[in-house]
């Protein structure tokens, strides 16, 4: 049994596969293997459209065998331990490899302990997540027939900071849709000190809540949630100029410790997420717990025959799978100099990620942007007559729903973009 690899990459969702498909496409004869536990490869950006009832959860699931590229060992392990000192990693079954190169894109995971009573709540069904089971979110948006709709995200980093807001914007539409707008009050609470971080598209989203009667509170980050009781608390971190105009919802007070409590009869949310634990016990990890690696070549800052890509990585970017298939290219370059004895001077990531907003039923706007929050459109748009991709259009709701799924299959994962 193969002890040792030339690349070995841990972990083999978008980034790993990815990144193992271009290095064979490139160097067919790269001796590479994949650390990856679960038998099922998963299509998450498309369980948004699973929580709205338009797009079947079956169909974002492939087995994990059927994406590994050809000629790439799949060892079907949990990564328990990484020692760069060493070029080891240690696994679950007792096993140690060895590798002259590591590529670390495990992804993070969700942690409902930083929430006081999330993971009650989720087991009782008294809160719903796309992150967890977004068949449930669509059951219970089907249930819904009226009150207190709160949306919210935690202050952690998470997969795709705008799929929140999706959530809400298409139960938005649904409830609109099914006549039950006016029996219902709309409410996205967030961390964040502004809707969106690119300024057109931040535009276009402050129209979108105007238009659905959505009632946005900033600067408030979850705590604890009471599912029994269907009480929500928020600390609220709203400066104080801005208090006085402030909307209070129904039936809200200020407990005795400062928390704004918060009945809720329907409730979404993204929940906190956080590096895997062996990734953050590492010598790999930052403070925080993220792979410290150069924002620009995603080389480790310190262990120059490790990179890192995709939600694990410590870049000042929004955590996506668009913002992958720019980091693959650039790892692959380095590791491919390396390997020739030559200079990883690749330095040309800039930050790129998307975030397709899905604003309700046939809408969407892409927010394409880097490290500057610049907006960086797709000039390739233009052919699909798209020409300002922060208005709102139904081509890019044809292109969320049926074109990025096909190049997921077909393109990315096959190492072809």
């Amino acid at each position: 049994m193969q002890t040792h690899y030339q690349v070995i990459i841990i972990g083999g969702g978008t980034a790993g596969i990815m990144t193992a498909a271009q290095l064979k496409r490139k160097r067919s004869k790269l001796q590479i293997a994949i650390i990856e536990p679960s038998e099922a490869h998963w299509y998450q950006p498309a369980w948004t459209l699973v929580g709205a009832g338009t797009f079947s959860m079956e169909k974002t699931r492939r087995s994990e065998q059927s994406v590994i590229p050809k000629g790439v060992d799949w060892i079907r392990d949990s990564a328990t331990a990484v020692l760069p000192e060493q070029n080891r990693v240690e696994l679950a079954s007792g096993r140690t490899l060895s590798y002259d190169y590591l590529v670390v894109a495990t992804g993070l995971v969700n942690d409902y302990s930083l929430i006081d009573g999330l993971d009650h709540a989720l087991k009782t069904g008294a809160v719903c997540s796309n992150y967890v089971d977004p068949e449930y979110t669509w059951k219970s948006l089907q249930s819904f027939k009226g009150g207190t709709a709160l949306f919210t995200q935690p202050a952690t980093p998470i997969k795709c900071g705008g799929a929140p807001q999706k959530a809400m914007y298409l139960a938005a539409d649904y409830l609109r849709k099914k006549g039950l707008s006016k029996k219902s009050e709309i409410l996205f609470l967030t961390p964040g000190t502004v809707i969106f971080g690119v300024k057109q598209v931040a535009e276009t989203l402050t129209e979108v809540i105007n238009r659905y009667g959505i009632k946005l509170k900033l600067f408030h980050t979850p705590v604890r949630i009471d599912g029994d009781r269907k009480l929500a608390y928020f600390k609220d971190n709203t400066p104080a100029e801005k208090k006085k105009t402030d909307h209070q919802p129904p039936g809200a007070r200020i407990t005795e410790d400062g928390l704004l409590e918060i009945p809720f009869d329907f409730l979404h949310l993204a929940p906190p997420q956080k590096a895997p634990d062996f990734i953050a016990e590492s010598p790999l990890a930052n403070s925080a717990g993220w792979v410290d690696v150069d924002t620009y070549s995603l080389r480790h800052k310190k262990y120059g025959n490790v990179f890192a890509l995709g939600d694990v990585a410590a870049l000042p970017t929004a955590k996506t799978g668009a913002a992958i298939r720019k980091q693959a290219p650039v790892v692959v370059d380095n590791l491919l100099k390396l390997l020739d004895q030559n200079p990883a001077d690749n330095q040309s990531y800039d930050g790129y990620s998307s975030c397709p907003l899905v604003t309700g039923y046939g809408k969407m706007v892409l927010a394409e942007f880097n490290y500057k929050n610049e907006f960086t459109p797709d000039p390739l748009l233009k052919f699909m007559l798209v020409f300002r991709s922060y208005k709102e259009h139904w081509r890019l709701w044809m292109l969320k729903k049926y074109g990025l799924p096909f190049l997921y299959w077909n393109q990315m994962l096959k190492g072809k973009m």
